[in-house]
């Protein structure tokens, strides 16, 4: 298997959103790619637009992503006030490569990131995954409620 490069991209990820920019600072066609990616491996994700991914990107304060070769095959962000409260968003890994510890890759970047790692408490949603978060530390809340307020 090729090799699997962790790109930390700045806060609003300006490079990805404008240039595309990828591994090693080349331009990869990165916001095609990761709208690629979220529409084939990310059930929540699959009807983002490209004006909506550059404002989702810009207002994230963490953005990683994970390429092998020329392909994005990961992809989390995260936001955080920096002191009390960092939320993970959209943590997806290419169907045909999860398993293999990328996920916990990406996880394990956006947590390390001085805004993230900071934070009083790091909270995340998740449908399907539970059991994979768990493996890293997190924990169900039974005296919370997420609660949602639909557009």
């Amino acid at each position: 298997m090729a090799r699997i490069k962790l790109v930390q991209h700045a806060a609003g990820a300006p490079g990805l959103r404008w240039f595309g920019i990828g591994p090693d600072l080349k331009p990869s066609r990165g916001l095609l790619k990761l709208r690629r990616l979220l529409h084939k491996h990310a059930f929540w994700a699959q009807q983002r637009d490209l004006p909506q991914l550059k404002a989702m990107l810009a207002g994230s304060t963490v953005v990683v992503s994970l390429w092998r070769g020329k392909r994005m095959v990961g992809f989390g962000r995260a936001t955080s006030d920096g002191i009390h409260r960092a939320v993970l968003w959209d943590v997806v890994v290419a169907g045909d490569l999860q398993g293999r510890g990328l996920g916990r890759r990406v996880v394990e970047a956006l947590l390390s990131a001085k805004a993230i790692r900071d934070a009083e408490r790091v909270y995340l949603m998740t449908t399907n995954s539970s059991g994979f978060y768990q493996q890293l530390g997190f924990q169900s809340v039974d005296k919370q409620h997420l609660l949602v307020r639909r557009q």
